[in-house]
């Protein structure tokens, strides 16, 4: 997939993007993990994870597994969260908040247009398409939107979940919960013939938004 980097991102070496990226899709990862991942050796990935590190957009705990020394167990810094994409920021909130003091019902109703509008350009896009590839489309849509966003198969094998490694309007949606749902809406109704949970979330600490995507039983 291509994938909207924002710009300080974009213009840092091309391994220590890569490991920038990783973390934010794994939540933490040894540097054993992520060596395997990048298909790099061990030893370049603690280079530069000890440049990250200085940089203060990496850090690490540590992880006891029997005896000898400690591993690092490398997660991102806070810094790091400002490199990826964010669709809204500050002055959105803010000028929501002044049309909450106005019309507290008129915030609702812009996030249903929101979503209306979405809705009507993905479905252009899913026409004709079986239910697998209108699930990869849907994931697509996504990514290309800032949420670093992909799919993976279900373990049971009955359907797919779509992972949002990062949420493009995290300012919004701590403040407004209508995003939350406008977003969970958005998949139902993009996914008609699908039961769609969202089973872990940003906003209560999870390193991912996940959806669950199950085709409907017809009867």
């Amino acid at each position: 997939m291509t994938r909207k980097l924002g710009p300080a991102l974009a213009e840092l070496p091309q391994t220590r993007r890569a490991l920038l990226v990783a973390l934010r899709k794994r939540g933490e990862a040894r540097a054993e993990e992520l060596a395997e991942q990048l298909d790099v050796t061990v030893s370049a990935v603690r280079q530069h994870l000890q440049g990250l590190a200085a940089a203060d957009l990496v850090a690490h705990r540590e992880e006891r597994a029997g005896p000898g020394r400690p591993r690092h167990v490398y997660r991102l810094a806070p810094a790091a969260e400002a490199l990826f994409p964010r669709a809204y920021g500050e002055l959105t909130v803010e000028l929501l908040d002044y049309i909450d003091d106005e019309d507290p019902t008129l915030v609702a109703r812009a996030f249903e247009r929101r979503r209306r509008a979405r809705v009507e350009r993905v479905r252009e896009r899913l026409a004709g398409l079986d239910f697998d590839a209108r699930v990869a489309e849907v994931a697509q849509v996504l990514d290309e939107d800032g949420y670093l966003a992909e799919v993976e198969p279900l373990a049971d094998g009955g359907g797919w979940r779509i992972l949002e490694h990062n949420c493009a309007i995290l300012a919004v949606a701590q403040r407004y919960g209508h995003a939350c749902g406008a977003e969970l809406a958005f998949l139902r109704e993009a996914l008609p013939d699908a039961d769609v949970t969202r089973v872990s979330h940003i906003l209560t600490g999870a390193h991912a938004c996940a959806y669950e995507v199950r085709r409907r039983s017809v009867v």
